[in-house]
């Protein structure tokens, strides 16, 4: 009989005892393994969110801001020195480093235009690029094509516009293909039409206001990109939009460190479950290691016996911990996540890691239980038969 077959015996004998260890075991490993997938499932949303949800680095045209006083009177400010931004300069992104990782781009040139007898915001955009740049659009109607326009929310009210309708802008007669849903930002107050139907309105060929880019940067820092385009944009600002992510990023993270830390806390109660229930199990052995050291049995056979049970116990506690794990991440990315794509896929080294832990904790508990084991004066165990 081989040491390992007395430790199967014995845990066949005291399955309560194996089912408290096995318990506290699983509990600490699932709890870590869903902290762990759950963090990484709404880390990978936010990614998906920051490369898709609209643009993410915004190019404006440089200007100076001279800021005037006199006797102390504070006379307000002045921008000087602009710079406007060229149609044609965009094609220099193409020739950045991390240009693969522009999803799109959209230049907008802005004017102000008369409509309908009432001073209102032109902008021309890249209708086609509407859908990765701003997603959040709800439309009644069509977009505009050619001459046409869209209208805002508060624009359409403002003007009585209706689908159908013509408006007269800058003395054209322009089309309303569709009005623009409330989406609560300045988009409401704006006729949007175009971009060669704005330049040709606002007499400004081949001139943008502003360019919206909307940058693949999972792989890739976003800080990367903004001075890359500003090496081959000299002459203009570029802004990364990263604070909603950085703000949901910086919350995720402390919620991964709080995580980690209650994780911490459930596998150590885990651990001392495995402490108290081997060391239980020992004070009930004592004739049998008794008899084991009177027939012969080294110390080392006898830790080897503990450790062995431990080790019987821990690697399926870990392989069910992680199952278990993986459940509740999935669970929990259904109720918290508004993505049905976050992943929860299998992962053989977290699988490997959940074992090897569970392992580490359930053997490191079970050192001083099998000392004490090795420690009995086989004499007085014997005696108390």
């Amino acid at each position: 009989m081989r040491l390992t077959d007395i430790s199967i015996k014995n845990l066949m004998r005291r399955k309560a005892k194996a089912g408290f260890i096995m318990a506290g075991l699983v509990v600490g490993v699932a709890a870590m393994v869903a902290v762990i997938g759950f963090v990484r499932s709404m880390t990978a949303e936010i990614n998906h969110k920051m490369e898709r949800y609209g643009a993410n680095i915004l190019i404006l045209p440089k200007t100076e801001d001279l800021q005037l006083s006199y006797g102390g009177l504070n006379l307000g400010g002045v921008s000087v020195g602009v710079q406007p931004i060229r149609q044609a300069d965009l094609n220099r992104l193409s020739t950045i480093k991390n240009a693969a990782n522009i999803a799109a781009t959209g230049p907008t040139l802005l004017g102000v235009v008369s409509a309908n007898g009432r001073d209102v915001l032109l902008a021309g955009i890249d209708m086609g690029r509407v859908d990765i740049l701003k997603p959040w659009w709800s439309l009644s109607g069509n977009r505009p094509d050619g001459t046409a326009v869209l209208a805002g929310a508060q624009t359409a009210s403002l003007l009585n516009l209706a689908i159908g309708q013509t408006v007269d802008v800058n003395g054209r007669q322009v089309h309303v293909s569709g009005i623009l849903g409330t989406t609560g930002s300045q988009d409401d107050h704006l006729l949007f039409t175009q971009l060669e139907t704005a330049q040709a309105i606002l007499g400004k060929q081949g001139q943008i206001s502003m360019v919206e880019v909307a940058a693949l940067c999972h792989d890739c820092p976003i800080d990367d990109m903004v001075r890359q385009i500003s090496g081959v944009l000299p002459d203009a600002k570029v802004m990364a939009i990263q604070q909603v992510v950085k703000g949901r990023m910086d919350t995720l993270h402390r919620f991964s460190a709080f995580s980690m830390g209650m994780s911490a806390v459930v596998i150590l109660v885990g651990s001392l479950v495995v402490l108290t229930t081997m060391m239980s199990s020992v004070r009930e052995r004592k004739e049998e290691i008794g008899i084991f050291r009177a027939m012969g049995f080294r110390k080392s056979h006898v830790m080897g016996i503990i450790f062995a049970e431990a080790a019987m116990v821990s690697g399926p506690a870990g392989l069910i911990g992680y199952l278990a794990g993986t459940g509740a991440t999935f669970i929990a990315v259904r109720f918290f996540s508004d993505m049905g794509h976050a992943s929860t896929a299998w992962d053989p080294l977290l699988c490997s890691g959940a074992i090897l832990l569970s392992m580490v904790v359930g053997l490191t508990a079970s050192v001083y239980p099998a000392v004490m084991a090795a420690r009995l004066d086989p004499n007085t165990a014997l005696r108390s038969l």
